[in-house]
């Protein structure tokens, strides 16, 4: 573990944003449906989510890929929403499914099934899927090494790629 987060450091940085945004998500998601919104689930789980985004754009582009990322910051800025609009769609999904789809929801099973069900399949099916197509998603469009930017920008056509002469 210690070796991988040597090889990679902008992994267990971006797990630790994606653990602070889990957090935020979790405490909105929960504040809302609770007390707010308790007939809209999908719809707190994915307000919670957003904040969480625009928090963990921040954290992502100061801490998790500081060494990246040259871009100007409008284009950054729109495919990081991009990403995330994404994100929220692949987070939401399973809780959509399990709420709708296989109709895990109150009167049909009990309050506490429906809470396990709702947590099961959005916060924990839903968050691991999108944190590994955002993790993806942000190391190849958002926060590009710079090599992999040079190669978007201005790629070698076989006219105008040097070949060796012997």
């Amino acid at each position: 573990m210690i070796r991988l987060a040597k090889a990679n450091p902008s992994a267990l940085r971006f797990l630790v944003v994606g653990g602070i945004g889990f957090v935020i998500t979790m405490a909105i998601n929960y504040g809302l449906k609770l007390f707010v919104i308790p007939q809209h689930p999908v719809t707190a789980l994915s307000l919670g989510i957003i904040v969480a985004t625009i928090v963990s754009y921040w954290m992502n582009k100061k801490w998790s890929f500081d060494d990246r990322g040259d871009r100007h910051t409008g284009q950054e800025m729109l495919l990081f929403v991009v990403v995330s609009v994404i994100g929220v769609a692949i987070n939401s999904a399973p809780l959509y499914l399990s709420r709708y789809g296989l109709g895990f929801e109150v009167p049909q099973v009990s309050r506490t099934t429906q809470e396990i069900a709702d947590f099961v399949s959005g916060p924990v099916i839903g968050t691991m899927l999108a944190m590994v197509f955002r993790y993806w998603a942000m190391n190849k469009f958002v926060f590009p090494k710079r090599a992999q930017l040079d190669d978007v920008l201005s790629p070698v056509s076989p006219s105008t790629a040097s070949t060796p002469t012997a």
